[in-house]
């Protein structure tokens, strides 16, 4: 890689979160709760993508996800790319799979829903894009949902 194309500094182990849509970035990083982290985070916004036109990169220092934090992102960025690093090398590369059910993350855009009227988690059943809320079964559309 050329210098000039070294945007961001590589990072010895951790995982580098890639080919999010710019204006997913920081909803990314708040799934994932990277504000609570002690180890080293950097976030990339706008920066220039061939498949994006822009995107955002976040590389996360001496931290290695769980599929389940993973899969959170899928309601948010369905495409990402994660790059598993060990002594600056990519040694596994991950994408966002969209679980069948999803809890915690998504609110429901039913005012009456008993989620949003008594203190309890969301819980929706994905299939094609949509959201059935498990509860109420108002659906709605993945790409356009409320976070919790």
């Amino acid at each position: 890689m050329a210098k000039n194309e070294m945007l961001v500094a590589a990072i010895e182990n951790g995982t580098v979160i890639d080919h999010i849509p710019s204006e997913k970035t920081y909803q990314v990083a708040q799934l994932l709760g990277l504000q609570n982290l002690g180890t080293p985070v950097t976030i990339g916004y706008n920066l220039l993508s061939k498949k994006l036109g822009k995107k955002g990169i976040i590389k996360v220092a001496d931290k290695f996800f769980t599929d389940e934090e993973i899969s959170r992102l899928s309601v948010v960025a369905p495409n990402i790319v994660l790059n598993i690093i060990h002594d600056y090398e990519v040694i596994e590369k991950k994408t966002v799979v969209t679980p069948e059910e999803i809890k915690g993350i998504v609110k429901c855009n039913n005012p009456k829903c008993i989620t949003n009227n008594e203190p309890m988690t969301t819980h929706f059943h994905v299939a094609n894009g949509l959201l059935t809320c498990h509860y109420c079964e108002k659906e709605q559309d993945i790409n356009k949902v409320e976070l919790v």
